[in-house]
């Protein structure tokens, strides 16, 4: 049973499909004295709501296409017409026009403005193809003007809401472009920024082998010939030279371009699982020279007073990386 105040939708609308759907006057109390024409006049009635809940239903199903809407709608109006075998319609919305099957325009016309946004968007037009007993409005009766309003009515509701659908999902198809190129760009900017980084960090090894192998050995030989008293002046100029060119190299790339070439070669000895005996074997150098060369890596790659193996340490990936080749 319904609740008072939710009558029973007609069967084949949709739950959704706009339901503001303006119909015709109630019938005329005096008709049922005359119950043929109290008849005739139900099946009017009949068929403008079948009229009202058809364009409902084709509301709903074209809820992407005005164009198609419009063109089911036309086709729809002549058979809620007293006479709908002489009955033809025309629609004219924004430019377009829309007509029934066999249309035919003539003199006996009835027509209602469509308004959307507040705005004349176009007309309907229903049209007799015969001439007919005239009535309320001519030969068309005046439940049939009321229906005519009603349809122009929601012609104008339903064609705004599909316009604001379609821009909606304009608007969307518009943003997920434009994410998807932000993304792109992010990824391009991303590999641009890591290839930056890693011509700056080959920038900053090659200042800083440049500065270790070339000037600091030549600092280090006037050192040795200065007086004494003059030798600040030679490491002010090394603690510069250091300071300059620190903002461009890591911890691990300073410490690793700072080993010797006898030192490198002994790391890679110890990397390859040689012990202390076998490298001074190749090397042909004392066991205690070979150890003299660990301590001076470890304190170079910073780990004195840390218990990390060294051939650990140089087996790892992280070395692996930075580790200079002669």
């Amino acid at each position: 049973m319904n609740r008072p105040g939710n009558p029973a939708r007609p069967w084949g609308v949709p739950p959704h499909a706009d339901t503001d759907l303006r119909l015709p006057l109630p019938l005329p109390q005096n008709l049922e004295r005359d119950p043929q024409k109290l008849e005739v006049a139900l099946l009017e009635r009949i068929k403008e709501l079948n009229c009202m809940y058809g364009m409902a239903i084709l509301a709903e199903r074209y809820s992407d296409s005005i164009e198609d809407f419009l063109q089911s709608l036309v086709n729809i109006l002549p058979p809620s017409w007293q006479y709908p075998d002489i009955t033809c319609a025309r629609i004219m919305f924004r430019g377009q026009t829309y007509k029934s099957r066999d249309f035919r325009a003539s003199r006996w016309r009835q027509s209602a403005r469509i308004a959307m946004y507040g705005e004349h968007a176009g007309e309907v037009e229903v049209f007799y193809k015969q001439e007919r007993p005239a009535h309320d409005e001519g030969p068309f009766l005046k439940e049939e003007r009321l229906l005519l309003d009603a349809v122009a009515e929601q012609i104008g509701k339903i064609a705004a809401r599909i316009a604001s659908e379609r821009e909606l999902r304009e608007l969307n198809r518009q943003l997920t472009v434009e994410r998807e190129a932000l993304h792109e760009a992010n990824l391009a900017l991303r590999a641009i920024m890591a290839r930056i980084e890693e011509e700056k960090l080959d920038i900053s090894r090659s200042i800083q082998a440049n500065v270790d192998k070339a000037i600091m050995p030549v600092l280090h030989a006037m050192a040795l010939e200065l007086p004494e008293g003059s030798r600040k002046y030679v490491d002010i100029l090394r603690s510069s030279l250091v300071e300059i060119t620190s903002p461009f190299i890591n911890r691990l790339s300073r410490e690793a371009l700072s080993l010797t070439p006898t030192e490198i070669r002994i790391c890679d000895l110890i990397r390859g699982g040689m012990r202390t005996k076998e490298i001074a074997q190749i090397q042909g150098i004392s066991e205690a020279t070979v150890n003299r060369h660990r301590e001076h890596i470890r304190r170079k790659l910073g780990l004195v007073n840390r218990e990390v193996n060294l051939a650990a340490f140089l087996q790892s990936g992280e070395w692996s990386r930075q580790a200079p080749r002669l």
